[in-house]
């Protein structure tokens, strides 16, 4: 019983430190948005069959209350159910518990109220900020002991993939920030790439009016960026291991560099074709092409095997 007591106490604390960073997320989206108390007044004038965003003092104090006592039932029943389990990796039970949040706020608003609340705040903001909140969750859980964490770090040192993944990932998402960072200054806008891909990734921008040159929007665009660097870094990392079996796999990252640039362009023409004209797609080309050159510098330095095999017999299988 006092075992049960325990867990079900620290999982209330955790759902206190979730609200706490869903709330901060929403209060730091909506400031960037020129609107602080934006959500809580827009879900609280919901709550109550209201329309718009007037922030009434008593219905944002109504939402915060919903939302803590909300999150304090997620996290005791968060915490119930990972104390059956021998280890918990916090992350990835994390990133689950925050899509399941998504889900229950996406139906849940819609049938509770009517309103469609994930198409008014943006489904990437209230997708992103859930996740922050069920990360924050776990990791708390795990810290206080409620919980066994695996040991990233181990699993990571481990894990040469990975590890390659995250390092030319990073190396190369640093080069492409670096690289935009140089054009955008020449042509005295410094920032204002990675603020109109914010803008239209957080404010949803349709043209260059609505774009918000600002650390703000630079600061919250800048780990989306390096995610996926750090993603196309792993699955490269990934080929080049299975090169030094297969040499002709390489004819798979070239095919990955031509599909990534073949997204990266093609997103931006589908959700913000506004953007191409001030960001040129040679930029964009370019940039790539920086970030590429040293991710496969990196992954050619580090393996060894693999530059042997090409020497000696780069098309063949050499098995």
């Amino acid at each position: 019983m006092g075992r049960t007591a325990g867990i079900m106490g620290r999982g209330a604390v955790a759902g206190v430190v979730g609200a706490a960073a869903l709330a901060m997320w929403f209060l730091l989206v909506d400031t960037a948005q020129g609107e602080p108390f934006r959500t809580p007044a827009m879900v609280g004038n919901a709550l109550v069959g209201l329309e718009g965003v007037e922030a009434r003092p008593g219905l944002i104090l109504l939402f915060l209350a919903l939302h803590f006592g909300a999150f304090i039932l997620v996290g005791m029943a968060a915490a119930w159910a990972v104390s059956f389990l021998t280890r918990v990796p916090n992350l990835v039970f994390g990133l689950v518990l925050g899509f399941l949040m998504f889900d229950v706020v996406f139906f849940g608003s819609v049938a509770v109220t009517g309103v469609d609340v994930v198409a008014q705040l943006g489904w990437v903001e209230v997708l992103a900020g859930n996740i922050l909140a069920g990360v924050a969750m776990m990791s708390f859980l795990q810290l206080s002991g409620a919980v066994k964490a695996v040991k990233w770090w181990e699993a990571y040192t481990a894990n040469r993939v990975l590890r390659e993944g995250v390092i030319s990932g990073f190396a190369s998402g640093f080069m492409v920030a670096t690289w935009f960072l140089v054009v955008d200054t020449i042509q005295g806008r410094p920032f204002f790439t990675p603020s109109a891909l914010g803008s239209v990734f957080f404010l949803g921008a349709t043209d260059l009016n609505q774009v918000d040159v600002s650390l703000w929007i630079t600061a919250a665009y800048t780990p989306i960026h390096y995610a996926v660097f750090i993603a196309i870094g792993t699955a490269a990392a990934a080929l080049a291991h299975q090169a030094e079996e297969q040499p002709p796999l390489l004819i798979g990252a070239l095919l990955l560099f031509v599909a990534f640039e073949a997204f990266f362009l093609g997103i931006i023409a589908v959700v913000a074709e506004f953007l191409l004209g001030p960001l040129a797609w040679w930029n964009i080309a370019i940039g790539n092409l920086v970030g590429v050159v040293v991710m496969a510098g990196y992954l050619w330095k580090a393996h060894p095997k693999l530059r042997e095999v090409m020497a000696h017999d780069p098309i063949e299988n050499p098995a």
